[in-house]
């Protein structure tokens, strides 16, 4: 059995970005989800939208949406991508004492997201 390698290194384990070009074009969907804790108190007036900083939530949707527009430039050897969707969807979860995050984005593509 072959051992298997990484996609983003060539044979000399130089790094270098994959060649697609052969690749059919498909629907590429990816899912992301994470929390960002806080304490109570910040919890509850960022939800009730009374945040010093004013609609954290509505600020923090656009600035994820932004960030995968702009992925191909932030993460090395990433081909950029035409997206067709960005939704991030955050939550507050006082039994959890977070702001819930999930991030889904769609393309067509022959790489995926």
């Amino acid at each position: 059995m072959t051992e298997p390698r990484l996609s983003h290194l060539d044979a000399e384990g130089t790094a270098r970005m994959v060649d697609v070009s052969a690749k059919v074009e498909t629907e590429r969907v990816a899912v992301a989800e994470g929390r960002v804790r806080c304490d109570a108190e910040t919890l509850r007036l960022v939800e009730a939208g009374l945040a010093a900083k004013g609609d954290v939530l509505g600020v923090a949707r656009i600035a994820g949406v932004q960030a995968a527009k702009r992925t191909a430039e932030l993460i090395p050897l990433c081909h950029p991508l035409p997206l067709t969707h960005v939704e991030v969807d955050l939550a507050c979860d006082a039994a959890l004492g977070a702001v819930r995050i999930r991030a889904t984005v769609r393309t067509v593509g022959r790489t995926g997201v």
